[in-house]
């Protein structure tokens, strides 16, 4: 053997050599250009996405680790220029708090835990009422957590009345200030856009039971003045569509093992609450009937159980269990008139907490724990009318387009390759999404920046090198 690798392994050497030779040096050969656009000035347009957020906040190293830093640091490489983001301050570092991953039941299910030390909270603001540290530098990321493209003309939605978030970076000279016109005093070279996600995930999240989906001729109309703005002065730009949010792991990670519990004891169907909650006297909830085939997991089913109902399912069919309902309660109460107490919140849903929690009409799993697939219908109805009126924009202004909603449905199906290293949509364990199973980890997010590199590249005929997700981390494990 080794007499015979003596003879090949010159030849393989020089094979080697001459193949070498022939090869291009990729980094060497590489020339990076901005092709036709300008990123001098480079401003972010956007929802939590854009501000970084991830696991359940907004905190520093998510801050850090947004797409917008990160396509800055690229831009810099073909003449971007430097990027300012609201970042919070030493010792503020945790933000609003987040989500941490402490531990691991006997079962297998993750323990995570609020963290409450050097928060950004204002004196005399609570993390339940929150107003966070001014940060009045100028900033080119205008990334609000929470904030809907319905909302961008509400004046005052800077205030202390308003978006904790968009209040933190908004002149107290200016509180009524709109979030359409900070876009519209920007003044970018070039841009990112990507709202329009909580104009769809807000209902979803609350299982069609709070919040509302934004009629598409306001939307519609909201996203050609946000667009248009954004272009007066000749800007160029990338546009995103909004990603089929069933596919996150906030809906796809509960369901499958309630589902094989109940199997396992034999229960054929389990009640669920629909819709919104009552306020009519004599008008009681509406429920409906699930079969435990019809929950969603890897061999079918529909219905989908949101992430936040994992403390409340082991619960099911068990009388005087009346937690749940304490706690929708507890959620409503503040939009509740104050003589509705929990006794009458209770007899106006029609509840009787001493039933069989989610095995009787009386006591059925609330609406804001599961997705119907009634609900689905809805969803995804105003995605692809959103994307629909996204997308023509964008084509029409010359724009780049990300296509996110085609990104996240593969990566859903079929997971992520980055360098050799297997990423997917499974919660905790995948790679790309935070505790929130809503928003991405930080290589989640290095991810969502090469994707809008590579699309920025084709339309502007630029040469922007990508970054390397696996140098970013996805779940912190204990």
């Amino acid at each position: 053997m080794n007499k015979i690798y003596k003879q090949i392994a010159p030849a393989l050497a020089l094979m080697g050599l001459v193949l070498g030779g022939c090869q291009p040096d990729l980094e060497k050969d590489f020339k990076a250009s901005n092709g036709t656009a300008d990123f001098s000035r480079y401003i972010a347009v956007g929802n939590s996405l854009t501000a970084g957020y991830s696991d359940g906040g907004l905190y520093l190293e998510g801050q850090l680790n947004s797409y917008p830093n990160l396509l800055a640091q690229q831009f810099k490489k073909v003449g971007g220029g430097d990027f300012a983001q609201p970042l919070f301050a030493s010792g503020q570092e945790n933000g609003s708090g987040y989500l941490r991953l402490t531990g691991f039941t006997a079962s297998g299910s993750p323990i995570t835990t609020p963290v409450t030390d050097k928060l950004a909270l204002r004196a005399g603001a609570t993390a339940a009422k929150p107003l966070y540290t001014k940060y009045l530098d100028p900033v080119q990321n205008l990334g609000v957590p929470g904030i809907r493209m319905s909302d961008i003309e509400t004046a005052g939605y800077g205030s202390t009345q308003g978006n904790p978030y968009f209040e933190r970076i908004t002149p107290d000279a200016t509180p009524t200030q709109t979030y359409l016109q900070r876009v519209a005093a920007s003044n970018p070279t070039f841009f990112t856009e990507w709202l329009g996600n909580n104009d769809v995930l807000g209902f979803a999240t609350a299982g069609g039971a709070a919040s509302s989906l934004t009629p598409v001729a306001d939307f519609t109309d909201k996203t050609n003045k946000v667009i248009d703005a954004l272009t007066a002065n000749g800007a160029k730009g990338l546009v995103s569509t909004i990603p089929d949010v069933t596919g996150i792991p906030f809906f796809t990670t509960v369901g499958p093992s309630f589902k094989a519990t109940l199997t396992e004891n034999k229960v054929p169907a389990i009640i669920v609450h629909t819709g919104g909650l009552s306020t009519t006297p004599g008008t009681t909830i509406k429920t409906i009937t699930v079969p435990t085939t019809d929950i969603k997991d890897a061999t079918g089913g529909k219905q989908l159980f949101t992430l936040t109902s994992a403390p409340y399912l082991p619960l099911f069919g068990r009388p005087n269990t009346g937690k749940p309902w304490r706690d929708v309660y507890t959620q409503a109460k503040a939009s509740l008139p104050p003589t509705v107490t929990l006794s009458v919140f209770l007899a106006l849903q029609g509840i009787d907490t001493t039933k069989a929690f989610g095995a009787d009409v009386k006591n059925p799993i609330p609406s804001t724990l599961v997705l119907d697939d009634a609900e689905q219908k809805l969803v995804a109805t105003a995605t692809t009318a959103f994307n629909s009126a996204i997308t023509a924009k964008a084509t029409a202004k010359g724009l780049a387009i990300f296509d996110a909603n085609g990104f996240f449905s593969r990566v859903a199906t079929g997971g992520f390759v980055t360098n050799g290293v297997n990423n997917t949509a499974s919660f905790i364990s995948g790679n790309l999404f935070g505790l929130d199973g809503v928003h991405p980890t930080p290589r989640g997010y290095a991810v969502l920046a090469n994707e809008m590199i590579r699309v920025i590249n084709q339309q502007y005929g630029a040469s922007i090198p990508s970054v390397d997700p696996n140098n970013y981390r996805g779940v912190t494990f204990p």
